[in-house]
């Protein structure tokens, strides 16, 4: 069995935010998966997700300083900036992180680690509404 249905996530500025919970209530109005998988995908090429620590916020807090030390704004190689400086470092952190996560499902549920949590990684300084293609299959 496939499901299929978009999300389109609120404004975040730039910075780590956990979407789990968004995930969840979508999930909820899947049909049950019993054994499974779920996909998740953004359609934007500036914001990306991953899955890490979900209880302390300082991680998310570390993750969006080491992204701006790794990826720093208006590098002078940059060709690419007419959207601003904060364009360009967003593409890479895109790229560097995907634009896509798979998680096991069981019994309806995401099968995450008892510390995992799913993050948008929004890297424009203010993003703009984020679309997710949520995909579960599976018997």
């Amino acid at each position: 069995m496939w499901q299929q249905v978009e999300l389109t996530l609120k404004p975040y500025q730039r910075g780590f935010h956990l979407i789990t919970a968004d995930i969840e209530q979508v999930l909820a109005e899947f049909f049950p998966v019993k054994i499974g998988l779920l996909h998740l995908f953004i359609k934007h090429s500036s914001a990306s997700l991953t899955i890490n620590e979900n209880a302390d916020p300082t991680v998310r807090d570390d993750m969006e300083r080491h992204f701006n030390q790794f990826v720093p704004e208006n590098a002078p190689y940059y060709r690419h900036t007419y959207e601003g400086p904060d364009d360009m470092p967003a593409h890479i952190k895109a790229s560097t992180l995907g634009s896509s996560v798979s998680i096991p499902l069981k019994n309806g549920q995401m099968n995450l680690g008892l510390w995992q949590g799913i993050y948008l990684g929004e890297h424009r300084d203010y993003g703009s509404p984020r679309t997710l293609v949520i995909t579960a299959s599976g018997e």
